[in-house]
């Protein structure tokens, strides 16, 4: 019985697959028998009649008729144009091909219509080299009138130092500790700073306060890191006396998780604050101590902070080490690593670098290594060459980045921008290879080489981090499909046919009767050759009436 259901399901697949087999060819088997009905009822429907009758009607139309024709044709094709193009803004294809594809395709042959890969929900980071609101942000601001900062972005940044600075554990804490929850919580600026020092007013060892009162109140960067100072005091006394304490709850717990993570962010400031001052050393030595005494604190890619200072210093083999160690596949990628790695792979080539010798020598190994790493860092993050190259204004990078997205190049561009101008060659370098890139990736949105593929979502996010002052960088750019580029040339074609024909209309009319002669020729001389060919006869019971 089993057997018997296996020969019956075998018949029927192969029966289904002969039937899907013939559809492709059905189209081709009503075209030819439409031919032979044609010409079996040719005497019936008076073809030679109809034709003359057609001929003699086509030669008494005024020039009227062919400016109502070509006008009426552009305006159709001008209102497809419209549809396409509202489709493919709105949805990032070809209205035409959907049909196509949906009620065509399958009586041709059964195409399978891809479906698109479900859009993952982007993360944002908190940027690593993030600015300090008060004496830079706020200046900005105060200066130019326009904020630097987006309600989303700082609504992001106030949820981090919620997480960070306020206890996980309910009633943890003192009546400083619910000032400085509600600081984070406030929206305004001023009420912020006003409850920091309520906070310290009620506890002087608040160090949380002092973070804001770092970030938001001062007005000099040595003035916040005095401020960052005083924090990180507060903190290191707090540790050290929950370290000596046998026996811990979970509300000192959290409490000491607390200042852990004021210990880290005020550290990591002050460095910060020293290489604004141009205090290198003391820089890169306060960042390799958070390194090394906090290697679980990866995720606040600390790393980058002491990359982008050992680039200032000019300590390239440093840089190389730190990249051996995080340049990993098991660990996230970043416009920092990628770009960086590119560049001391170039710097070696780009001072000898001449585009006329390299067209007509060729690559070399270490020159074909450097334009690899340099591809690999625009497909990870394709905005980065137009600020480097000056192509785009840069402007102030948010509080928080999307990798691989415009808000990422610009944090990158903001400092390391400087890095490659201090390379000899680097730019020109850049600006030579940067765009062969995107020939190794035909359709950046759709799929990747190297990486997972380009969202389409990165932009709408960007939009929200970034200002509305600033265009927001869209590469790479979706290309246009075929048909709506058809369409917008088929309505200026009509439309130039139809003015025209409008202001010359004897010369069009001319035109026309010359296109149409030689547009007959070949049908004509395709009819002399078969009349050669076939016998009299059978010509004879063809062409009969």
């Amino acid at each position: 019985m089993t057997g018997n259901k296996g020969v019956v399901s075998d018949t029927l697949d192969t029966l289904s697959f002969w039937v899907s087999w013939s559809w492709t060819y059905l189209l081709m088997l009503w075209f030819l028998l439409i031919m032979f009905l044609i010409w079996f009822l040719r005497a019936p429907l008076r073809l030679h009649e109809n034709l003359d009758q057609l001929g003699f009607f086509m030669n008494s139309l005024t020039p009227k008729f062919y400016v109502a024709l070509t006008g009426t044709s552009s305006v159709i094709s001008g209102v497809i144009l419209v549809f396409e193009w509202w489709y493919f803004h709105k949805h990032g294809s070809s209205l035409i091909e959907q049909l196509a594809l949906t009620y065509v395709a399958p009586f041709i042959g059964g195409i399978d219509i891809p479906e698109k890969p479900p859009q993952s929900e982007c993360k944002v980071w908190r940027n690593p080299m993030n600015l300090i609101r008060g004496c830079e942000y706020f200046k900005f601001l105060q200066v130019t009138g326009n904020s630097p900062l987006t309600k989303y972005d700082m609504n992001l940044t106030s949820q981090d130092h919620q997480l960070f600075f306020c206890p996980d554990v309910k009633d943890a804490g003192d009546k400083s500790d619910k000032l400085m929850s509600k600081a984070w919580r406030a929206v305004d600026t001023e009420e912020r700073i006003k409850l920091s020092f309520e906070a310290i007013n009620a506890n002087s060892s608040a160090a949380s306060a002092y973070i804001l009162l770092a970030e938001e109140f001062a007005s000099t960067v040595p003035e916040a890191d005095k401020f960052f100072r005083q924090a990180l005091k507060i903190a290191d006394t707090n540790i050290r006396r929950y370290q000596a304490m046998s026996n811990t709850d979970s509300k000192t717990n959290s409490l000491q998780r607390r200042d852990i993570n004021i210990c880290v962010y005020a550290r990591r400031r002050i460095a910060m604050c020293f290489r604004k001052m141009g205090k290198l050393k003391e820089c890169i030595k306060i960042t390799r101590e958070l390194i090394k005494e906090f290697p679980l604190m990866s995720v606040l890619h600390i790393h980058e902070n002491l990359i982008e200072a050992l680039l200032t210093s000019k300590a390239y083999n440093e840089v190389q080490q730190l990249l051996v160690r995080y340049d990993d596949l098991t660990l996230p990628k970043s416009a920092v690593i990628c770009y960086s790695a590119a560049l001391l792979k170039i710097r070696p080539v780009s001072e000898r670098f001449f585009s006329e010798v390299t067209s007509k020598r060729g690559l070399t190994a270490v020159q074909f290594a450097a334009v690899e790493a340099l591809q690999r860092a625009v497909e990870f993050n394709p905005h980065v060459p137009q600020y480097i190259l000056e192509e785009k204004p840069l402007i102030l990078p948010p509080e928080h980045l999307l990798k691989r997205g415009d808000s990422e190049a610009i944090a990158y561009s903001f400092y390391h921008a400087a890095h490659w101008k201090e390379v000899p060659g680097a730019v020109k370098f850049l600006k030579c290879f940067w765009k062969d890139t995107f020939k190794l990736i035909p359709f950046p949105l759709e799929k990747g080489k190297l990486f997972h593929p380009y969202t389409s979502s990165t932009e709408d996010t960007d939009r929200e981090l970034l200002p509305l002052f600033h265009e927001v960088s869209v590469y790479p750019k979706k290309e246009l499909p075929f048909f709506l580029v058809f369409t917008a040339g088929l309505c200026l074609f009509t439309l130039s046919l139809a003015l025209l024909t409008h202001f010359y209309p004897i010369f069009m009319g001319e035109l026309a009767r010359i296109g149409l002669e030689y547009f007959a020729t070949p049908f004509a001389v395709i009819a002399e050759h078969l009349q050669a060919l076939l016998p009299q006869q059978i010509w004879n019971l063809l062409t009969r009436a």
